[in-house]
């Protein structure tokens, strides 16, 4: 675990020891929060394995529900939060879940728990991976790391030998490429994965096709109440890195594919990974001028009456694969404390 993820969790036990998240609940003005998932696997994470921030275990979802319960705070779904924000009195405390991705762990170990507790939750879809053409590129320089003892990465013509033995090399291997990938235009970035993943002879459309739902499975979502059916955008591209037009394009298209499919049009919507690097002002008018009810990002925080105003940005707070200790549960339902967070990180 990096210094970073180690000072959160020290951070996360001294909230959790003098009581503050009960406080915060009690005291902000905070009324609610939005929780975003990825991956629900029921196998713990392997050493190396960067990608568990987007994972947590059935057992704790399962915990996070009742939990949530034992609390008084109600899991509720978007529609339903953006009432509760617009009412003149605070109310019961909320949570709102999301799944991004449309992971197909998602039907086998999420779905049998949320229908348990009657938990309604939003599932934002990028269609392209439905498909079964889409490329999860966070998870094959993983996958492709894991397995090497070196790995070459040319660009631009140079060609960069990086070892890969121990742990500490594979984390810092995957972190260069990782940022690398992040901080390069879309086109430039498929390039480079396209020259990492065929040198390794890694099948970008095979892994699509192995962790994320069909059109099929996907129905088993669209037609169950508890279940809102979320855009996000054809490719997962980050849409900032994109010219206006291709942004819009992304973003339209993903409806009308969903609507093609289920006869239902998507109202809320999730920008791909969702930081300051992939969405800002330009995206979050785009969203607004598209008829989007909602669109949610990463950027941490709870949920304000004021958001009434700027429903196109609304923050979430991750239920991060590092931290899935039951005391955590109480941290993460307090939206008071990760809205200082976004504050104190920018």
């Amino acid at each position: 675990m990096s210094l970073k993820y180690a000072a959160i969790r020290a951070s996360f036990e001294l909230l959790w020891l003098t009581g503050m998240p009960r406080l915060f609940r009690l005291l902000s003005r905070s009324r609610g929060v939005i929780f975003t998932l990825h991956r629900v696997l029921p196998a713990p994470p392997a050493d190396f394995a960067p990608n568990a921030i987007l994972q947590v275990q059935p057992d704790f979802l399962d915990y996070c529900l009742e939990r949530l319960g034992e609390l008084d705070i109600d899991v509720v779904s978007l529609d339903e939060a953006l009432q509760r924000l617009a009412s003149s009195r605070k109310g019961r405390p909320f949570v709102v879940l999301t799944f991004d991705d449309a992971y197909r762990d998602n039907l086998q170990h999420a779905l049998p728990i949320l229908r348990a507790h009657e938990a309604p939750f939003t599932l934002y879809v990028p269609t392209a991976f439905v498909d079964g053409v889409g490329q999860l590129w966070w998870q094959a320089i993983e996958d492709i790391i894991a397995r090497q003892e070196a790995v070459v990465v040319s660009e631009h013509g140079e060609t960069e030998y990086v070892e890969t033995r121990t742990l500490a090399q594979k984390q810092e291997a995957f972190d260069r490429l990782y940022w690398r990938m992040r901080k390069l235009p879309e086109p430039e970035r498929l390039a480079l994965l396209n020259d990492f993943t065929t040198a390794y002879g890694y099948d970008l459309h095979r892994q699509c096709r192995e962790l994320i739902m069909d059109w099929q499975e996907l129905r088993q979502f669209a037609g169950d109440p508890l279940c809102t059916i979320g855009a996000h955008t054809v490719h997962h591209y980050e849409l900032a890195k994109l010219p206006l037009e291709q942004a819009r394009n992304e973003m339209i298209q993903s409806v009308d594919i969903i609507e093609a499919q289920f006869g239902i049009r998507p109202k809320h919507f999730s920008y791909p990974l969702g930081g300051p690097l992939s969405c800002g002002p330009r995206e979050f008018e785009l969203a607004a001028e598209l008829g989007f009810r909602t669109a949610v990002t990463t950027r941490p925080g709870g949920l304000y009456p004021q958001h009434l105003d700027k429903l196109c940005q609304l923050p979430r707070v991750s239920l991060n694969g590092y931290f899935q200790a039951r005391r955590y549960v109480d941290v993460f339902a307090s939206g008071g404390l990760f809205t200082q967070l976004g504050r104190l990180t920018g």
